[in-house]
């Protein structure tokens, strides 16, 4: 048996170890021998809905270094609210337990560079959330770009034009003081994976954001669509976007409430964007959008070097090569993935394999760091509009020396 402990058992948490519906999450389904023992999570009440069955008996807990104590774990998972990761994290570091842990793995400098530090002589095994590198079409892409398909990688278009993004202002992802923004919540999964295919870190980015012209507004703080009389009209109330075939929930908080916060005060963006250079020399853009809806969803980029161009798209299941000078090339198609295009599951084997001690982490805190300094990066560029240098992992001498 793998005894696990968790610390927040929130949605994230739930799919991907599983719930109450009886279907098994991820890592349920990747260790059958998977229990859930130890839970530090305020919601008490809510989390013990949410488990299933053979997970009921966990232990609930209110104080980390109790909970460390009193259990004989042999993994954690971290899936708090985000600027509560670090926090964890930090204090996990002292206990060399293999830890999975949540992206971002910082919403802040200040907490990335702790976190850096916290881990120098740590021998934990850190698997940071990062699903899209696991998924079979970027497999397929990194294994094209290391096979020179392309020649040498010059340069990567991305895109995330994110069919659901109404979520980031109508549930608590549109509290600011947790998010620090889209950059970092949502664009540290896509930074990653580029920094994969392109074989190197980003050093330098610079950015742009829009925020206000769409999401937030003057509404009333707390209000909901049931407490709204403007229902009908309304293009995300739940009745108008089931009339236009949007999926939703019966009910939620307003898009255009001032809980969204402001530009002034910081919000969630309706849209950003970021040149970034790569230390190869090489470099690319990103870009994100987030009121996109239905069929205009789409996730994936271009990579293309001197020899042919390599493209994919998540949401079409499809990876297209192009070589330059080559008669030919091919199209190649995916099956349908769930969660995280079929990401979870690959990443939650290797999870269980890191666990077991057979392997090292492939995301590993190192690549989470590179990410969330990559990130911050973009995010102070948007604010500032000016090029700023991405902070290197490893580039500071060590606190202990």
């Amino acid at each position: 048996m793998i005894r696990l402990g968790v610390i927040g058992y929130g949605q994230r948490m739930q799919c991907l170890i599983g719930g109450s519906s009886g279907m098994g999450g991820s890592m349920k389904v990747a260790m059958p021998d998977l229990k859930v023992c130890a839970i530090l999570d305020p919601d008490v009440a809510g989390v013990k809905t949410r488990l299933p069955e053979e997970d009921r008996e966990a232990k609930f807990y209110t104080d980390f270094d109790e909970m460390m104590r009193v259990e004989r774990l042999d993994a954690l998972a971290i899936g708090t609210r985000c600027h509560q990761h670090t926090l964890y994290a930090i204090k996990a570091s002292k206990l060399d337990l293999p830890l999975f842990l949540e992206k971002p793995v910082s919403i802040n400098m200040e907490q990335a560079i702790e976190l850096e530090y916290a881990f120098e002589n740590s021998k934990s095994q850190v698997v940071v959330s990062f699903p899209l590198r696991f998924t079979s079409i970027l497999q397929k892409a990194r294994r094209c770009i290391e096979e020179r398909a392309v020649g040498v990688p010059q340069h990567i278009m991305a895109h995330n034009y994110v069919s659901y993004g109404m979520v980031y202002f109508e549930q608590e992802y549109r509290n600011y003081q947790i998010t620090q923004g889209l950059f970092v919540q949502k664009a540290t999964h896509d930074l990653d994976y580029m920094m994969s295919l392109m074989g190197s870190p980003i050093t330098r980015v610079a950015a742009m954001a829009t925020r206000g012209h769409v999401f937030g507004g003057t509404k009333a703080s707390g209000l909901s669509c049931s407490k709204c009389g403007e229902t009908e009209t309304c293009r995300e109330s739940p009745y108008r976007r089931k009339l236009s075939q949007i999926p939703t929930y019966d009910d939620h908080l307003c898009p255009f409430s001032v809980d969204c916060g402001s530009p002034r005060t910081g919000m969630n963006e309706d849209s950003s964007s970021c040149v970034v250079e790569f230390a190869t020399g090489a470099h690319g853009v990103y870009t994100q959008i987030f009121y996109a809806r239905k069929d205009a969803g789409r996730r994936g980029a271009t990579v293309s070097g001197y020899e042919g161009t390599l493209s994919f798209d998540w949401y079409k299941e499809q990876l297209r090569l192009m070589p330059h000078f080559e008669v030919g090339g091919g199209t190649f198609n995916f099956p349908a993935g769930t969660n995280h295009f079929g990401g979870d599951l690959t990443l939650a084997l290797h999870f269980k394999d890191v666990i077991a001690g057979k392997a090292a982490p492939i995301t590993s805190l190192a690549n989470g760091l590179r990410s969330i300094y990559t990130c911050l990066a973009a995010k102070k560029s948007s604010e500032e509009g000016a090029f700023v240098d991405v902070r290197q992992v490893g580039a500071v001498p060590s606190r202990a020396r």
